[in-house]
């Protein structure tokens, strides 16, 4: 394991100054870019039957590590909390409904159009998965990676509100999906659809039992936090609250992610603005900013590199080009074009459907997500169809979201939204 751990970081690394020296694209877009195209200059290589050997040993060493288990039950907790402390509560709260509406609302309409936009579709592209399967992939890939949407927001200069808005649905709907995903998982393996008593009490269960852990941690920690003022100390227990309190909700079989996230919120608005010396503050940040970084840049490499593992043909190339007209698709009708038409009632820009749009960036969780299905031939038509989304996602939309907003708010921007 030391060895795994010690070749990512040292290929991240080098990545990382690569793509600081001479790539300069935002870190997680430019690493995910340069390990893609290694990855698939590996690819033709072997093909070619030169440097077998690399192919060989890039996919051992990605066999050698379970990419669902390291996101979901290692970096995940860290990467949602340290996201959720950075939102600032006071705009969070006036754009709840809007949040909470995409996030929840919003997320399942999403799973049922893309599932059953897919089913219909991939005959056109001589392939065939079950509805079941088709609603699988529309559960996993409706929510918006909070790690993906987070990096990216740091330089794309959008309003405020729409800051709000796009990174607390982010941080919130992975829970709703991982609760469908969850449903339509057991209904694959009893062969039989849930009932509506079973569907209520998961739904409570993860999502209210994860959003009630996350609050007694992070108020927990606050009433500790504020009986000390030593920042080495304050540091651990925020570490501590993090990879115990996700432990804990995995052991209570809550929303871990929704826990993190509502205990994030907690320590970062309350405990940063009364439980912490400027100190403090000071060391919290950059500890939690590092940790940020150091692990979104891995996560990234990793996705970069999965191309390796996966297989493709014609068929699959096609179906995934469908795949993201879909998503996009059904992003636009469950969240831009509702906002684009009650936009004024919402209190958003105009023209803030577009930019909802097009950054709902997909990213780990759903790969995480595809490859914790089954083994089977759907499985990998799943990951590879997953994965077309994401490459799309972070590569073409998240290095144009930023042109995206300042067109759709040049005037904004002239007259000083940020001040609005």
């Amino acid at each position: 394991m030391l060895e795994i751990i010690a070749v990512f970081l040292v290929v991240t690394g080098l990545l990382v100054y690569a793509n600081a020296r001479f790539v300069r694209l935002p870190t997680t877009i430019g690493v995910m870019a340069i390990a893609l195209v290694l990855s698939l200059a590996v690819v033709v290589l072997d093909r070619l039957g030169v440097m077998h050997w690399a192919r060989s040993y890039e996919t051992s060493l990605l066999e050698s590590i379970d990419f669902s288990d390291v996101l979901m039950e290692g970096m995940l907790s860290v990467l949602l909390f340290a996201g959720a402390m950075h939102i600032d509560l006071s705009r969070l709260r006036q754009r709840r409904w809007q949040v909470y509406s995409l996030a929840f609302v919003g997320t399942l309409f999403s799973a049922g159009i893309v599932g059953l936009g897919l089913w219909l579709v991939l005959p056109w592209a001589g392939l065939q998965l079950s509805l079941i399967h088709c609603l699988l992939f529309g559960a996993l890939i409706s929510p918006t990676d909070p790690i993906a949407v987070l990096a990216i927001l740091k330089s794309a200069g959008a309003p405020p509100a729409i800051e709000t808005v796009i990174a607390g649905e982010s941080l919130l709907n992975d829970g709703m999906a991982i609760v469908l995903f969850s449903l339509l998982i057991g209904a694959l393996a009893d062969h039989a659809l849930p009932t509506a008593a079973s569907v209520g009490l998961l739904f409570v269960r993860e999502v209210g039992g994860g959003m009630a852990l996350g609050l007694a941690l992070g108020f927990g920690v606050y009433r500790l936090m504020r009986t000390i003022d030593d920042y080495e100390v304050e540091v651990l227990l925020t570490l501590a609250t993090v990879i115990g309190g996700y432990a804990l909700a995995l052991h209570l079989h809550v929303s871990g992610p929704l826990a993190m996230v509502l205990c994030g919120l907690v320590i970062g608005n309350r405990g940063r603005a009364c439980a912490m010396s400027e100190t403090t503050r000071h060391y919290v940040d950059v500890f939690w900013e590092l940790l940020d970084d150091i692990l979104n840049a891995v996560l990234f490499v990793l996705i970069g590199m999965e191309v390796v593992v996966l297989s493709f043909s014609a068929a699959l190339l096609q179906a995934g080009a469908a795949a993201i007209v879909l998503t996009l698709a059904a992003r636009w009708l469950t969240v831009g074009l509702p906002v684009a038409v009650f936009s004024e009632s919402l209190r958003l820009p105009p023209r803030s459907g577009r930019v909802l749009t097009w950054g709902g960036l997909r990213g780990g969780i759903s790969v995480a997500l595809a490859l914790s299905l089954p083994a089977g031939a759907e499985r990998d038509a799943i990951v590879t169809l997953t994965y077309c989304v994401v490459v799309f996602s972070i590569l073409v939309q998240g290095l144009t979201i930023s042109r995206v907003v300042e067109r759709s708010f040049r005037k904004e921007r002239r007259g000083g939204f940020r001040n609005a």
